[in-house]
């Protein structure tokens, strides 16, 4: 066991930020192990050692399993950086109970989960950072996207707690902010089974899934954020928050916290739903999307 480089636990590792940040925490010289559902062989990550091991979020005993791996073989885990999470777009009154509990099974009981398995050997050892990925959209809450967000509001409260729980034995939380970033996360986003051209909603929720589909397929390298978690390992009081993306982005999360709610409203309405369509190839993408 090398006690001189940092062990580092990523979930979600196999495409986009994940992969992004464990091959940049590899490159310098940090442990890394990273989860997924179904690992693939991966050359690159092969060549920077990054070992993979099967893991699904939302199964108790497989991510139980997860963990103690990595114990077993390291004795310690640093840094738990729960990255893993999925989208499913569409109007709220358009998405049922069961598609809700399933988001929320990913991207906020997930990481409850692996943090409920993590922190006590953190705790034992008095010492830790855990880092979550929230979102823009855990403190804007984006039309469409509402199922996301809650998600994300969720992840933001809990962290927001859970760092002041455990400041005491020596853990430190961050809660990470991306905007959009260019990864697979777009291709994989799933949408009500009720969104259809019959809904009340659709010529809003049409012109909102063309503004943000292109907004995160043109969005920054996912790589700024294997930069951003170096740098948070290394700062001996890392930030509670930490707001990365476009400029844009960043200012409109700081823009909220000064002007009137229903003033920050209409420039999130205007600027998703008064877009609109900017060309008839981006509308083909959208409804091969939607699947329309």
């Amino acid at each position: 066991m090398d006690k001189t480089r940092k062990v580092i636990f990523i979930t979600g590792a196999s495409s986009g930020i994940g992969k992004a940040t464990a091959l940049y925490l590899a490159k310098e010289g940090a442990i890394v192990y990273g989860t997924s559902r179904s690992p693939k062989i991966d050359k690159e990550m092969d060549k920077w050692n990054i070992r993979m091991i099967t893991m699904n979020l939302t199964d108790d005993s497989s991510v139980k399993a997860a963990v103690k791996e990595v114990m077993d073989r390291e004795g310690r885990i640093d840094v738990l950086f729960n990255n893993a999470g999925s989208g499913i777009s569409g109007a709220l009154e358009d998405t049922n109970v069961e598609e809700i509990k399933e988001l929320f099974e990913t991207n906020f009981f997930g990481m409850v989960r692996v943090i409920n398995e993590v922190l006590p050997h953190m705790r034992k050892l008095g010492t830790g950072i855990i880092i979550n990925s929230s979102s823009i959209g855990g403190v804007i809450g984006l039309p469409y996207q509402g199922v996301y967000s809650s998600t994300k509001f969720a992840v933001e409260g809990y962290s927001e707690a859970l760092s002041k729980e455990v400041r005491r034995f020596g853990i430190k939380v961050c809660i990470l902010e991306p905007g959009d970033f260019k990864t697979g996360f777009t291709s994989r986003r799933k949408f009500s089974a009720a969104t259809s051209k019959k809904s009340c909603y659709y010529e809003d929720f049409l012109k909102t899934v063309s503004v943000f589909e292109s907004d995160e397929i043109n969005g920054c390298k996912p790589e700024i954020i294997g930069k951003l978690i170096n740098k948070i390992i290394h700062t001996s009081n890392p930030k509670l928050r930490y707001v990365v993306g476009n400029f844009e982005q960043k200012l409109s999360v700081l823009v909220k916290k000064f002007l009137p709610g229903r003033v920050f409203e209409k420039i999130i309405i205007n600027y998703y739903m008064g877009k609109g369509i900017k060309t008839n190839d981006e509308l083909e993408r959208v409804d091969k999307r939607l699947n329309l």
